[in-house]
């Protein structure tokens, strides 16, 4: 009967790791889980404690930084906050200079700066974010994007 108690705690433990995803509650079910196997075909509690420990130990020291590094090797890199702005596209909502101005960023409007002195964007202006510096977006023009088709530009009038 003591096997299922091992077997609650392996699912506790799974329901920890599910909330954190660090992959040490999963090591520790893993060993909680050895012990309820231990325990079903009847190995005495002291036996099934050590099973638990040396299962557990054995995979945090063994599995888990393996599967730590594939984890993270395919999973993206979520970037927030104002790290997510940067390299974001906005546009000119009032002239940016490198002392003021206003961009429309993400649907918000936010005081924008160049770094550039002597630079103007005017309204109406593609950016792109440089970085976020306090609550001034510090912008750059946009890059130019050109048709391989067109390499000189779109055809101007009377062609």
């Amino acid at each position: 009967m003591g096997w299922l108690w091992w077997l609650g705690v392996a699912l506790v433990l799974g329901v920890i790791e599910m909330l954190t995803v660090d992959l040490l509650f999963l090591m520790l079910a893993g060993g909680a889980t050895a012990a309820a196997i231990a325990g079903a075909v009847g190995a005495p509690f002291w036996l099934q404690l050590i099973i638990a420990a040396v299962v557990s130990a054995g995979l945090l020291v063994l599995v888990r930084p393996w599967a730590l590094a594939k984890l993270k090797s395919n999973t993206p890199d979520a970037r927030t906050n104002v790290a997510a702005h940067r390299g974001r596209m906005a546009t000119v909502v009032s002239d940016v200079s490198d002392r003021a101005g206003r961009v429309k960023l993400t649907g918000e409007v936010w005081t924008a700066r160049t770094e550039t002195p002597g630079v103007v964007l005017p309204v109406g202006a593609r950016v792109t974010v440089v970085r976020i510096d306090g609550a001034t977006a510090i912008v750059e023009p946009a890059p130019v994007e050109t048709n391989p088709s067109q390499p000189y530009g779109p055809p101007g009038p009377g062609y």
